[in-house]
């Protein structure tokens, strides 16, 4: 089956239930969410109540609850040592607040080494995760997904072979995986038209098990810019046929697809509309005309 979805809101007042009934709103089958803006620290308590009554719905509906993921937010980076102890207080609390919602995925930037150098940078990280993983031994099912990076600045997570170092010194292993991201791939150097080469390497480094959850964007740059701009599908340089092909790959199973396409003139979500190209595997010209008058 396929399971093809988008990024989602969520509010204390509706949480889990309110981002489930978003993602309805686009004939979605799986969604993503940040438990809090992704820029501040600000965080509602969890409802277990409305976590409950989603749950319900989604049974209910047939949904799988294990191909819900929550993101984590951008201001942890574990690369920057003045503010590596917020970051992994901050990285622990966010996965136990993902554990107690019950999902199982958290995708996470690895960070930026902001001067201080790949080598340092990248071992920042794993000391930092391994601390997170640690903290919460004893009581977490939750998984974190490093997310391949554009490499813009100095973004780590760029190639397969920072990833793999990484993921190589990670104590827990069973709890740490990967997200790719094929904009971010596109604007790192890789080809999405040899998607399958990539993934040769990728099994061979890492193995594919590892890939959790895949997210969907088409890119407003040309590859190996290290820009990371994400574009509607369809409408950016890595085009339709070829992100149809990559979404359809058998090897990825059945990990959610999430499309983390921008709002059309800033205002209007272009997911349902995106996700029904991608069912009927047919390119619509006319998509942003036709989102616009939604």
């Amino acid at each position: 089956m396929l399971y093809i979805g988008s990024h989602v809101g969520f509010n204390k007042n509706t949480q889990r239930l309110g981002s489930l009934e978003e993602a309805l709103k686009y004939k979605a089958n799986c969604f993503m969410f940040y438990t809090g803006a992704p820029q501040n620290t600000t965080r509602c308590e969890i409802e277990d109540g409305l976590t409950l009554e989603a749950l319900s719905k989604m049974k209910e509906l047939g949904m799988d609850y294990s191909k819900v993921v929550v993101h984590a937010p951008y201001i942890i980076n574990l690369c920057n040592e003045n503010n590596f102890d917020f970051s992994t207080n901050f990285l622990t609390g966010e996965v136990e607040r993902v554990n107690k919602l019950g999902v199982k995925y958290m995708v996470l930037h690895p960070g930026s080494h902001v001067g201080l150098g790949e080598e340092i940078g990248l071992n920042n990280i794993i000391k930092g995760l391994n601390i997170v993983l640690n903290n919460v031994k004893d009581h977490n099912n939750v998984t974190i997904l490093l997310e391949t990076m554009a490499g813009k600045g100095s973004e780590l997570g760029k190639t397969t072979e920072e990833l793999k170092y990484i993921i190589d010194n990670i104590e827990d292993k069973s709890h740490i995986g990967v997200c790719l991201d094929t904009c971010h791939l596109n604007d790192a150097g890789y080809d999405l038209t040899k998607f399958d080469e990539y993934l040769d390497n990728f099994d061979k480094l890492i193995g594919i098990e590892k890939i959790g959850c895949i997210h969907i964007n088409d890119s407003k740059n040309e590859i190996n810019a290290h820009k990371d701009r994400h574009e509607n599908i369809g409408f950016g340089t890595i085009g339709f046929n070829t992100l149809i092909n990559v979404i359809y790959n058998e090897r990825l199973g059945e990990i959610p697809r999430i499309l983390e396409t921008p709002y059309v003139d800033k205002e209007y979500p272009p997911y349902k509309y995106e996700i029904e190209m991608i069912r009927e595997k047919k390119f619509d010209n006319n998509l942003i005309e036709k989102i616009k008058k939604q």
